[in-house]
């Protein structure tokens, strides 16, 4: 876990990473709710309980609906690690045996992009994208660092 995060801040700092983005590690990560949620802020065993489906109603009874990105995808690897401590392939035996009690994981969805778009028109959503990502269609709800920082 450790080894991953220090190849990848090595890869950003040589430059070897191209035309990508700036490396999650380095940056902060809104989870974002729908902008009419009376939600103003969540804890972060709150959090970990909605995206582990532990929790699937918030205090008034509105069902929770976390969002992911893919698992390759930098930033749902910079959330899991700040999160869970671990990769998302990392929960793969935890999520099997949930399916099997009848639990699905978080839905996936494409890009922050479509994060945001879901977000912004589903009453109990929740999901993460880049600070500098956020826009007045939904308010961040919680920020999130680099796995350091937890």
């Amino acid at each position: 876990m450790h080894g991953f995060r220090a190849f990848i801040v090595l890869l950003c700092a040589a430059g070897l990473a191209g035309a990508a983005p700036p490396c999650p590690a380095e940056e902060a990560i809104a989870v974002v709710a729908q902008r009419s949620s009376p939600l103003h802020s969540l804890p972060l065993e709150t959090l970990k309980l909605v995206y582990l489906r532990k929790l699937l109603l918030d205090s008034n009874g509105n069902r929770w609906i976390p969002l992911n990105l893919p698992s390759s995808h930098e930033l749902r690897q910079a959330f899991s690690l700040a999160l869970f401590k671990k990769l998302p392939e990392e929960q793969e035996s935890f999520w099997n045996e949930q399916y099997f009690q009848g639990i699905n994981p978080p839905q996936v969805l494409a890009s922050e992009e479509a994060v945001l778009r879901f977000v912004a028109i589903t009453p109990g959503a929740i999901g993460y994208v880049r600070l500098r990502n956020v826009d007045d269609r939904v308010k961040v709800v919680k920020t999130l660092a680099n796995a350091e920082d937890n």
